[in-house]
């Protein structure tokens, strides 16, 4: 059984599954928007046309609420499939389902990505790697010594905080309204901190101790829909190096319409989506991501033109 990349399928799709090729697929509820189908069939095309042997591989997409994800799991096992990616509400969720979380994923508390093992479902997290190649490639910044400054404090400022602290960052500074969350994000990061200064504050109130060339980075969600306010005001920080939104639909949200505007380098989340598939195309693979992202991010951007 195959499907085009934009089709959605359910768990009743499984019930008659008999796709004879190496199946992999994300799962997300809602996901019709996903472009993960797109490019992973890209660079799954190319690695096949290179003369790897990928020819009977293909990647799908199902929409499963959180209440069928177990079940998703087991029945998707049955049926042969060889690796998953998931996204939103699974990550975290999926953690308790499965046989075994990485070493590499653990300190994130969620994994985005699954592979098959003779024992069950492995979890990876690829999604700290994505946001790192990303700001390299986009920006031309390495995490590693740099100050940065995080919007957010939900699953995916947690995932982009343990990443900058794995990297190196020279001081983590994190904004976030609710205190309650900021709080907690804190003692959560604070074993991993070591020697990095870790700082908090008030997206509404920057502190005048805020140093002049930070990477800030949104991991909220301001910024999804089109009336949404920016989650931060840059005209009130000393100049920053660069702005990364992880957001990419829509692709110039307000904190990277006023990044713009103030002349500050800045880039949208499709790269990091593009950089966290390829990782997620090496684990099930073993083929590098340089390999594959040329075709990922060609896919992307002509499936998501700026």
């Amino acid at each position: 059984m195959a499907s085009p990349a934009d089709t959605v399928l359910t768990l009743d799709h499984l019930t008659r599954w008999s796709f004879a090729g190496t199946a992999l697929a994300v799962l997300g509820h809602p996901i019709a928007h996903s472009l993960s189908p797109s490019i992973h069939r890209a660079a799954l095309a190319e690695l096949a046309r290179a003369g790897g042997d990928f020819r009977g591989w293909d990647y799908f997409r199902f929409d499963v609420p959180p209440a069928q994800l177990a079940e998703a799991l087991a029945r998707m096992r049955a049926c042969g499939f060889r690796g998953l990616n998931l996204t939103v509400p699974h990550k975290v969720l999926a953690c308790d389902l499965i046989r075994e979380v990485a070493p590499d994923a653990a300190a994130f508390g969620a994994v985005n990505t699954l592979v098959s093992t003779p024992d069950g479902w492995r979890g990876h997290n690829t999604d700290g790697y994505g946001l790192a190649a990303a700001v390299r490639d986009e920006l031309g910044i390495d995490l590693a010594g740099s100050v940065v400054v995080l919007l957010g404090a939900g699953g995916a400022a947690r995932g982009a905080a343990v990443e900058c602290l794995r990297r190196g960052c020279s001081a983590l500074w994190i904004a976030n309204r609710t205190r309650a969350n900021l709080e907690a994000l804190l003692a959560q990061l604070r074993p991993l901190a070591g020697p990095v200064p870790l700082h908090a504050f008030d997206p509404g109130s920057p502190p005048v101790a805020l140093p002049a060339g930070a990477l800030v980075v949104n991991a909220t969600s301001l910024g999804l829909r089109p009336d949404d306010a920016a989650p931060l005001d840059l005209a009130r920080l000393p100049r920053p190096s660069g702005v990364y939104d992880m957001i990419y639909r829509p692709p110039a949200t307000a904190l990277l319409r006023q990044a713009a505007s103030l002349g500050v380098r800045s880039a949208n989340g499709l790269a990091m989506l593009v950089h966290q598939g390829a990782k997620s195309l090496e684990i099930w693979t073993g083929v590098a991501p340089a390999r594959t992202v040329p075709a990922m991010m060609r896919a992307a951007r002509a499936a998501h033109p700026d």
